[in-house]
């Protein structure tokens, strides 16, 4: 059993940048691909980014070149660093982690958090 928290959430202006963390429980975390997904009100839950468990990191085409995902093994963490924030940004977004499978489907993924709401106002 994996219980994740996220953090870090919160107003910001467009332009800005905010740093996600989640924060994993159990020894194994470091076995487990974790990925970060959002979810604007009335909108399906949607792939945002991902690291797999030996670093290798996947991003959607809408946050390319503006968020970076990374993970502390040591600290059972997984970051995701927002940079150049838009109005269309503003969600609840979500860390998730998994064993295995297609790491950009919210399916594939066994554990959640329950959430942290980002802001962008214009």
């Amino acid at each position: 059993q994996v219980q994740l928290v996220e953090s870090g959430g919160g107003l910001v202006q467009a332009g800005g940048s905010l740093r996600l963390s989640c924060a994993a429980s159990g020894r194994t975390f470091s076995t487990y691909n974790m990925g970060w997904f959002r979810q604007a009100p009335g909108k399906e839950r949607e792939f945002v980014a991902a690291i797999d468990w030996i670093g290798g990191t996947y991003y959607a085409d809408s946050v390319k070149g503006r968020f970076i995902v990374s993970r502390a093994n040591a600290k059972n963490t997984v970051y995701l660093q927002l940079n150049s924030l838009k109005p269309d940004d503003t969600c609840v977004f979500y860390c998730a982690a998994t064993k295995g499978g297609d790491i950009r489907k919210p399916g594939t993924y066994d554990y959640w958090g329950q959430g942290t709401r980002v802001t962008v106002s214009s």
